[in-house]
């Protein structure tokens, strides 16, 4: 959405992490926003956000991106923070299997509560854990592919594509917004062009007047 009230941002986008418990989306969300890390954190409890702020064509856009745990016994709480999201991250662990098979089920709760043009991005997290990898860069790629999504892997420990993840994020959702306001606009000129007034002037002749703006 953009900000027409004059408070600094032109643009604010909520964007949500979502995935199994225990993937990282805490400490890849505080990499991203404070560049912290922390060796022991607990899994959240309810849902929290952080702020960041990103220039894109001149513009000001802030991201407001909302953690949302991966426990069950929270899932019917933080299905309710999915709505009036404009883009999200599915993470997975690339030492876990499961919670790479959870994919699917986070991509099926985020089209049952979301909007269609969510930008979307698969990341398999934990990259540094190589040795002990149990999901293949290919797979993660092949996935992405049949589903339609951006895919990365990253690290929060050592920040391996940590911004770059993020900031894609954004940049597509900012592109899907200016798509749809040059659609817009598009189609209101058009419609201006094609309401054509015939105006009769001496009986006999008839004057076409076009007009077209584009707002």
């Amino acid at each position: 959405m953009s900000d027409d009230e004059g408070t600094g941002e032109d643009y604010l986008f909520k964007i949500v992490i979502i995935g199994d418990s225990a993937v990282g989306k805490s400490n890849l969300l505080s990499r991203y926003a404070r560049n912290e890390f922390s060796p022991h954190s607990k899994a959240t409890i309810g849902v929290e956000f952080q702020t960041q702020t990103m220039e894109i064509n001149g513009k000001e856009v802030k991201a407001q991106i909302w953690d949302t745990a991966g426990q069950e016994r929270f899932r019917a709480v933080t299905s309710a923070y999915y709505r009036g999201a404009a883009g999200a991250l599915i993470v997975y662990d690339i030492s876990r299997r499961t919670t790479f098979d959870s994919v699917g089920r986070w991509l099926d709760e985020l089209k049952t509560h979301s909007d269609t043009t969510v930008a979307r991005i698969l990341v398999g997290n934990k990259c540094d854990l190589e040795t002990i990898r149990d999901v293949s860069v290919e797979e993660g790629k092949s996935l992405a592919e049949a589903e339609g999504l951006f895919f990365m892997e990253t690290s929060a420990l050592d920040s391996t594509n940590v911004n770059k993840a993020f900031e894609l994020v954004i940049r597509e959702i900012y592109n899907n917004v200016s798509r749809k306001v040059l659609n817009s606009d598009t189609q209101k000129a058009e419609l201006t062009v094609n309401r054509v007034t015939l105006t009769e002037t001496d009986g006999s002749k008839k004057t076409q007047n076009f007009s077209c703006c584009s707002r």
